[in-house]
């Protein structure tokens, strides 16, 4: 069970943004994430002996090329970090608490997943395809399913399902530039998804938890009922 809930109908401050990470931390520690993160675990180990293989796939494919070009740039920081905070002040200039809220949500789960990714990052420090370092787990990826992860709380399916398949478009284009393995994709999204539950506990439809899952050859979204 998650250890901390928050009220509704309140304006979020900016303070709270960061004064609310410490219970967004503990709440990563729920067993639904928890058996999230062993999916992805296991994922990321199954598919760990495909890696170079499904990278030099995609990276060798002119049409992958053209097709997943813009994800370097809808994924990165200034995209995903930047579009929460605009959601948020937004909210806070129109005065609309709603707009805000889901902004504050979306800050929040972006603070909570770069503390779990970048310290995976420098612990690990795998290199990456094109030699680079930092490989794992991939911040692309785990940023854009942090920030799916919320809208799918809020919103439900008819906005969280267009906004994993961005996520899942991200992830790909991160093997097809040559600067992640799949493996580090499948561990991120899963990172992102647990910090976007984390920060939202008591918001939306929990009915289903979404999971990274990758196959030989291959990797995508498990969908798991979950008990009433």
């Amino acid at each position: 069970m998650p250890l901390t809930t928050r009220g509704r109908g309140a304006m979020p401050s900016v303070a709270s943004l960061f004064t609310d990470l410490r219970g967004d931390l503990r709440n990563t520690a729920d067993t639904t994430n928890a058996v999230i993160m062993v999916t992805a675990g296991a994922s990321a180990s199954l598919i760990h002996p495909y890696d170079f293989r499904l990278t030099d796939t995609f990276s060798s494919s002119p049409t992958l090329d053209r097709l997943l070009g813009p994800g370097k740039v809808v994924g990165g920081f200034a995209v995903q970090f930047g579009g929460a905070w605009a959601a948020y002040g937004i909210g806070r200039v129109v005065k609309s608490e709603r707009v805000a809220q889901v902004g504050a949500d979306l800050v929040r789960a972006q603070l909570v997943n770069t503390i779990f990714t970048q310290g995976l990052k420098l612990s690990i420090n795998r290199t990456r395809p094109d030699g680079d370092t930092w490989s794992f787990p991939s911040g692309h990826s785990s940023g854009t399913f942090a920030n799916a992860s919320v809208l799918h709380r809020h919103f439900g399916w008819k906005v969280g399902a267009p906004a994993y398949a961005v996520a899942a478009y991200v992830a790909a284009s991160r093997l097809q530039e040559r600067r992640h393995f799949a493996s580090d994709v499948i561990f991120g999204a899963g990172i992102g998804i647990i910090s976007g539950r984390a920060v939202t506990v008591g918001r939306g439809d929990n009915r289903f938890a979404v999971s990274p899952m990758g196959v030989p050859g291959g990797a995508g979204i498990t969908f798991t009922r979950l008990a009433n």
